[in-house]
């Protein structure tokens, strides 16, 4: 093993404990910031800023003006609906340390592989028992490759099962240093057509077509659907992104990940728009048909994952 520089420092949003989703066995999900997609679902839009961010939880806050008197760079209005003018605030935390309701929350910590590592040790035992390990998430974990590069090695040298979320949009170089250290990646196909990805993530596809060779060569990887109503859960869409997984050899197991509003609310919180109000979710009944439909083209196929 490669010596491992416990000092590296990476931006970490989240750490959740005791998952069984993202990975076998008990897991603990590391979610890392930045992310160079715009998917109009995103429940993390927390993460896609690759620095610290300032939340608003407006339901906390009970006006008692501490936070103005705290902020010196004046970026705090109460006559904003946001409250936060965050052209004008420097992320010193000063409001967030006074408010004593929490309504006021910097998002994103630098840490290092020590930090992380300590605090990943604490289920340790779990992993053992479980087969389980850690998941990095985001965000695009990707766009940290340098800190997630020595992290897995910190975890790969303790015995953990490493696995990574990933939606495959980075540069070979970035996936040629994190992926020899993952055991399962779990990579998303969220739309086949190119113009459709486009507007629904901001990117173009292509890229993440050309890596997903690339990672499925690495490492053991299964596809991720994320299904969204008016976007991707269409039988077509469907029939043609399983026609693009047929053509990487190693793949075979896709998951169906339906859509879910659990994050809408987190948009308010950072002064953006969501975009999908009031869509609904994907009927039930149709979820069941397109599982049938990627069995029938003879891939392992699980709902949720």
């Amino acid at each position: 093993m490669d010596s491992i520089d416990y000092k590296k420092q990476g931006v970490v949003f989240d750490i959740q404990r005791y998952s069984i989703n993202d990975g076998p066995g008990i897991r603990t999900i590391v979610f890392l910031k930045g992310c160079p997609l715009r998917c109009a679902w995103c429940s993390n839009p927390e993460s896609q800023h690759p620095n610290r961010e300032l939340l608003y939880r407006k339901m906390l806050c009970i006006h008692c003006n501490l936070c103005l008197k705290a902020c010196k760079q004046g970026a705090l209005d109460p006559s904003n609906p946001n409250l936060i003018d965050r052209e004008k605030c420097i992320l010193c935390e000063d409001c967030a340390n006074i408010c004593p309701t929490g309504a006021l929350e910097v998002k994103g910590k630098n840490m290092t592989v020590e930090e992380v590592i300590n605090e990943l040790k604490k289920d340790e035992s779990y992993y053992h028992r479980s087969n389980g390990g850690i998941t990095l998430s985001g965000g695009e974990a990707l766009m940290q490759a340098d800190f997630c590069r020595e992290l897995l090695k910190a975890c790969k040298a303790r015995g953990w099962h490493t696995a990574i979320e990933t939606e495959g949009y980075a540069s070979k170089d970035a996936i040629n240093k994190v992926m020899p250290y993952i055991d399962l990646a779990l990579l998303d196909c969220k739309a086949s057509n190119d113009e459709i990805h486009k507007k629904w993530t901001g990117v173009s596809n292509k890229l993440i077509r050309e890596n997903s060779y690339l990672i499925q060569d690495i490492t053991h990887t299964i596809i991720r659907i994320p299904t969204i109503p008016t976007v991707n859960s269409d039988i077509n869409e469907y029939r043609d992104m399983i026609k693009f997984i047929k053509t990487l050899p190693k793949v075979k197991e896709i998951h169906i990940l339906p859509y879910h509003n659990y994050g809408e609310k987190k948009y308010e919180l950072l002064g953006r728009d969501y975009k999908l109000k009031n869509i609904g979710k994907v009927d039930e009944k149709h979820i069941e048909k397109l599982k049938q439909l990627v069995e029938s083209e003879g891939f392992i196929c699980e709902i949720g994952g």
